[in-house]
């Protein structure tokens, strides 16, 4: 058939046609068609999630002092730093009295009472998470094991009195004997000051963006 030929095969697009086409869906399948794409690989996948509303699209960084923006960056690195130095006792230093450290199992989560979490602690759960993987029995650290974190991205979110909210990404990797894992995503930070001026962690929420992958072990620590 040629070009020509095929060209007067198509029917003319009158108005039903166009009708069909300002529609969100123009081409149904029957409900008893067989699978096609990943759900014909994997009939139990999940599908994906609907994609964020435009009101969970992340704001631009505050356009906030200097000084705030590299205060809190140094913070966020110190952070990154105390974990892969596994300076337990001065990384809780970093959080408030009243703070937690929260990861969700998915990113809907909007909290961590009554729900599962990969970690939800205050700092009274830190301290017994600190005694189990530094005793010297703990099983989990005898492994030749080591992190190094990257943090980048950060962007002052909001500034209300004492109180700062950050957006940033995070990438860890993770060695243990000869294998190496990575975690990535996103850290939230609600950011107080302290009666000495200092800022500590309030909040610090972290969204795996590969929590739901399988992994060989459990996370022992922190990320």
């Amino acid at each position: 058939m040629t070009a020509r030929e095929t060209s007067s095969a198509i029917p003319d697009a009158g108005p039903d046609f166009e009708h069909l086409l300002a529609q969100d869906v123009v081409i149904e399948g029957g409900s008893g068609d067989a699978p096609t794409g990943a759900q014909a690989l994997a009939p139990d996948h999940s599908p994906r999630a609907p994609l964020s509303s435009a009101t969970d699209v992340p704001r631009a960084g505050l356009v906030a002092g200097t000084d705030l923006q590299r205060e809190v960056e140094q913070l966020l690195y110190l952070q990154a730093e105390l974990l892969d130095r596994k300076l337990w006792q001065a990384w809780m230093d970093l959080f408030d009295e009243r703070g937690i450290y929260w990861m969700p199992v998915t990113p809907e989560q909007t909290e961590w009472e009554g729900s599962p979490s990969i970690f939800a602690e205050d700092k009274l759960m830190m301290e017994i998470r600190k005694g189990r993987v530094s005793h010297p029995n703990a099983w989990s650290q005898a492994p030749m094991w080591e992190t190094n974190h990257i943090v980048g991205n950060v962007a002052i979110e909001s500034v209300d009195g004492t109180t700062v909210q950050v957006r940033s990404r995070f990438h860890m990797m993770e060695l243990r004997r000869d294998d190496v894992r990575h975690f990535g995503g996103t850290y939230r930070h609600t950011l107080v000051r302290d009666a000495a001026g200092a800022l500590r962690i309030a909040l610090q929420r972290v969204d795996l963006f590969n929590g739901q992958a399988p992994f060989d072990y459990v996370l022992q620590i922190w990320v």
